[in-house]
């Protein structure tokens, strides 16, 4: 059954963020309805309730990490699935209202995430200033643009949109740094595969069994899928209580992350389907997109290996 595609799309705003900026890159976005959500939650919680179809939302960024309300809030509440990522380059510019220097600023708006990007730069050329924490870098335009700090950590979207002078640009600690969006929707069929596949998942490690997480890395281990990323997050139960996060190569519709999800399903407290989809092509291949793989590894090698066991099985030799 197909879904049909999403014409309404909330972000994480308001309008001139990074996140405004991700979804821009989707044709379907660019064509349809966007709404800007004052945060994650709002975002996400617009999907539960079906006022739009997803959401793009950062989930993890190069230098600063995880971007954990994203996490906690794709592991509590309706379940919700990945159907798409999208990597950005990001570029951080520090603006003010026109006239503004920067002996002037003892006040800088920023989202966490971008204060850490930029902490070096901001300890060097803004020694005396204080850093707000804000929703989003759109959030810190609009407050700087209304006088409520003297500048902002914003991107070049969110300056020019809001009548900003640049002060600095490029101020990232860090010249390529990328920042991951994932598009959220509501369970439904996962994207076909395509050979270069994400699986997302949230694994609940039974904590009172030695060696719980050992037998989470093992049934990926033996049979061979490739553990991309793996992050701890609270889960607010009591200190020590930890959900994982993981990223594996693969499709729930290939066999061997299915037999893989099996297995975790038997060994695990609980674990929660966060969604199969396309790989973003990050950095760009020149080749493009790469679908193969070593050998013994792809389903029809695992189909001939067990339709091979099952002829011992039946006593019928080669």
């Amino acid at each position: 059954m197909s879904v049909p595609a999403p014409t309404r799309f909330a972000f994480l705003g308001p309008e001139g963020t990074f996140a405004e900026q991700a979804l821009l890159t989707i044709p379907a976005a660019r064509q349809g309805e966007r709404v800007a959500a004052r945060s994650v939650p709002e975002a996400l919680d617009a999907v539960r309730a079906g006022s739009v179809d997803a959401a793009l939302v950062p989930l993890e960024n190069s230098v600063g990490g995880a971007v954990g309300v994203t996490f906690d809030e794709l592991t509590n509440g309706q379940p919700l699935v990945i159907t798409q990522e999208v990597v950005l380059p990001v570029d951080f510019v520090l603006a003010a209202p026109a006239g503004t220097t920067l002996e002037q600023i003892r006040t800088v708006a920023a989202h966490p995430q971008a204060s850490t990007q930029c902490r070096s730069w901001l300890r060097r050329q803004v020694p005396n200033a204080a850093v707000v924490d804000v929703l989003s870098n759109g959030a810190a335009a609009v407050g700087a643009a209304a006088g409520e700090y003297d500048a902002a950590i914003c991107a070049p979207i969110g300056a020019s949109g809001h009548r900003l002078t640049v002060l600095a640009d490029k101020i990232a600690d860090h010249a390529d740094a990328v920042t991951r969006f994932v598009l959220v929707r509501r369970p439904g069929p996962p994207p076909a595969p395509t050979g270069d596949d994400i699986t997302t998942l949230a694994v609940y490690i039974a904590h009172d069994r030695v060696g719980a997480l050992l037998a989470v890395l093992m049934e990926l281990a033996v049979r061979e899928v490739n553990l991309t990323r793996i992050e701890s997050r609270p889960t607010g139960e009591a200190l020590g209580r930890y959900a994982f996060f993981l990223d594996c190569s693969g499709h729930v519709a290939d066999d061997r992350l299915g037999d893989a999800l099996r297995g975790l399903r038997r060994v695990c407290a609980d674990v929660r389907f966060l969604g199969s989809y396309p790989r973003h092509d990050w950095p760009p291949a020149a080749g493009g997109r790469t679908t193969g793989g070593p050998a013994g590894r792809h389903d029809d090698e695992y189909a001939q290996a067990a339709a091979w066991l099952a002829r011992i099985r039946a006593g019928q030799l080669d």
